[in-house]
């Protein structure tokens, strides 16, 4: 098992930045597809973005898409996502997933972090 930690959330400004990270206890993330869910207080949790284990494929919502950046690096056993020119919908609490399928992590992980809260003011 993996188990996702998130950190890096809080209040930022629309159009400023944020970086959320990812580290895991248990398994080591390295091992593992990962992504980033958000869910928005009445809403649904949203798909954001995934990676690969080697950190070579990518994969966005369209809503995100030129603005936010998922990352990794396996020596530090981290995932990183990069928000930038944020906006006051992007709000949410953050989710790090993580499954042994890239194509599953996209949609129903089987490992999910406590989440993160992101608040962006307009």
């Amino acid at each position: 098992q993996v188990q996702p930690v998130e950190s890096g959330g809080g209040l930022v400004q629309a159009g400023g930045s944020l970086r959320l990270s990812c580290a895991a206890s248990g398994h080591t993330l390295s091992g593992y597809a990962t992504g980033w869910f958000r869910q928005a207080p009445g809403n649904e949790r949203e798909f954001v973005a995934a990676i690969s284990r080697s950190g070579d494929t990518t994969y966005y919502v369209d809503s995100v898409k030129g603005r936010f950046t998922i990352s990794r690096d396996n020596a530090k056993n981290t995932v990183y996502l990069q928000m930038n020119s944020l906006k006051p919908e992007d709000t949410a609490v953050y989710y790090c997933t993580a499954d042994s399928l890239f194509s599953r992590v996209r949609k129903f992980p089987d490992y999910w972090g406590q989440g993160t809260q992101v608040t962006v003011s307009s």
